[in-house]
């Protein structure tokens, strides 16, 4: 059948300023999925979101790693990671913790564990 009617426009999706928008970040596997930062908290912004931020901001100084943390408010990306509960913590395309804040110590031994420092 034929459609009437104008033409669906594609409107560029807001991205977090990593070149990729957000159509593209959910359409990638999540192997792939290194736009940007390698760490992300995921969340609102609440005062948790911001602690397992701190958190992690200071596991990666001790740890001697680049501290860039990518803070993902955007509910749509958030879901794209399979996250129904906040905050999360995401690093290197892979979803680590979501529901909790995690001490800095934890994030240290994950972080160990993932990146082998």
């Amino acid at each position: 059948m034929f459609g009437f009617g104008k033409k669906k426009e594609e409107v560029p999706a807001k991205n977090s300023g990593c070149g990729c928008s957000s159509n593209e970040a959910m359409a990638e596997s999540e192997e792939t999925r290194t736009c940007g930062a390698s760490v992300k908290v995921l969340g609102s912004g609440c005062a948790k979101c911001n602690q397992l931020e701190a958190a992690t901001r200071e596991a990666l100084n001790e740890l001697g790693m680049d501290n860039t943390i990518d803070h993902v408010t955007d509910f749509s990306q958030i879901g794209a990671y399979g996250v129904m509960s906040t905050p999360a913590l995401v690093v290197d395309g892979k979803v680590v913790s979501f529901g909790k804040v995690l001490k800095k110590d934890e994030i240290v031994k994950i972080l160990k564990d993932i990146r082998k420092a």
